[in-house]
């Protein structure tokens, strides 16, 4: 008994023309147009089916798994393993940890369409498009700009708490190069203080020397009301001025989206950073930090790094000069008067400035007040450092008396011929003789 063969439609159809070629009513040509294939392949059609019959019309692995088909073994370990460890990783970023940590490499397009049909991931819908804002071009060279920012987040999530078990936040200070997209330097900050950011600056420019210009945000949510925020209303001010000592140009961003690399930044590192510690089970800042600087910065930079479009660096090494100065560069610095007893007073403290001096000192006058990274306190007057040295309580004030009169004369009345006594009348009729 003959096996019956099954055949689609598309099939019955390229049967029946190739059948018709062999029957010689049609040529290779016009059997080439209606199938929609070369003629070449109306040929091999034509020789296959007198050797093997209709059947030859069926391609060869229906029935069978394709070449390129995964395993339904590894589809449900894949799936399997992102329920455990990947729950809230998406496709992408999955498909890469499951190679590099799992050893089972799946496509992450493949990926994505198995975790929406076990539905572990929704497809996204297309934003509606917001505010236009004009693209900026990036520089043509690394180190001609950095873009610089702070995010505050619970990048360790619930490992790392306070006594009472909350999730402590932490800031991110972060700095990426505008040309290149390359993170320059990341550190993990208790807030985005005037120190915090000093610190972060000044080993930046001795590892890696001076950008020509920074990038900064100029009006921030966090940096306003965020309750970790410190100094805030003064880091502005004291950082360009830091900045312009050196010769950085710092410019201020007046929206998110002129600073869009170092945003867009901040949302991978929120997206991959917290799962990449996670993995690892990273609980302290210290942690994070050696974490951040040895394992997952040269990862990104390696996978995420543009080429410029001209070679070179445009960092410029410190002076001698910007080495000397460093310190005082880098410190907080605020304008105080001398008192007449020669005190200064800072932050709720006084300060007595001691008889010998490198310069000459006056009341009246105002110095600088720097406070250190280190936070040591430095008193400036002309570029001189004073010698002080702290006082115990609020210094009191000088008295001052009235003078005393020796001779005093009480109920003294004028005499009658005194020029007060004279009326103006009189003194109208005065003459020039008798005055």
């Amino acid at each position: 008994m003959a096996h019956k063969i099954n055949l689609t439609s598309e099939e019955e159809t390229k049967g029946r023309v190739i059948k018709l070629v062999l029957e010689k009513k049609i040529t290779n040509d016009v059997a080439a147009k209606q199938l929609e294939i070369s003629v070449r392949q109306v040929k091999r059609l034509k020789s296959k089916v007198k050797t093997e019959g209709i059947k030859a019309v069926i391609h060869g692995l229906k029935g069978r798994m394709g070449n390129h088909q995964i395993e339904p073994l590894t589809k449900e370990r894949a799936l399997t393993l992102i329920k455990e460890k990947y729950h809230d990783f998406k496709p992408t970023f999955a498909s890469e940890k499951l190679a590099e940590r799992d050893g089972v490499s799946v496509h992450p397009e493949t990926l994505r369409l198995w975790m929406i049909e076990d539905n572990q991931w929704k497809a996204r819908s297309h934003k509606k498009t917001g505010q236009h804002h004009s693209w900026r071009a990036r520089k043509e060279c690394y180190g001609e700009m950095e873009q610089f920012d702070g995010s505050y987040h619970f990048w360790l999530e619930d490992r790392y708490n306070d006594s009472e078990g909350n999730p402590i936040e932490m800031c991110l200070l972060a700095a990426i190069d505008d040309a290149t997209g390359k993170i320059t330097k990341a550190y993990f900050a208790p807030h985005e203080g005037v120190i915090s950011v000093f610190q972060f600056w000044k080993t930046y420019v001795i590892l890696k020397g001076k950008p020509v210009c920074i990038y900064l945000d100029k009006f921030s949510t966090y940096k306003i009301n965020h309750k970790e925020a410190v100094d805030n209303q003064e880091l502005l001010t004291q950082f360009q001025r830091a900045m312009r000592q050196l010769g950085v140009n710092p410019i201020p961003a007046n929206s998110p989206q002129a600073k869009g690399r170092i945003e867009r930044l901040f949302q991978t590192l929120q997206d991959r950073l917290i799962k990449e510690m996670r993995l690892v089970n990273i609980k302290t800042p210290d942690e994070a930090n050696t974490f951040l600087q040895e394992v997952f910065i040269p990862k990104f930079n390696e996978r995420f790094t543009v080429i410029p479009a001209k070679e070179g660096d445009a960092h410029r090494e410190l002076t001698k000069q910007d080495i000397q100065n460093l310190n005082r560069i880098f410190s907080v610095q605020s304008e105080r008067a001398i008192n007449n007893d020669f005190t200064v007073q800072f932050k709720t403290k006084w300060y007595q400035l001691k008889e010998i001096q490198p310069t000459t000192v006056r009341p009246k006058e105002h110095l600088t007040v720097e406070e250190w990274i280190d936070g040591t306190l430095h008193f400036n007057l002309r570029e001189y450092d004073l010698s002080v040295f702290p006082l115990p309580e609020r210094p009191q004030k000088m008295k001052t008396y009235p003078v005393i009169l020796t001779s005093h004369k009480l109920n003294w009345n004028a005499p009658a011929n005194h020029p007060w006594n004279t009326s103006i009348s009189d003194k109208s009729n005065l003459s020039l003789d008798t005055v």
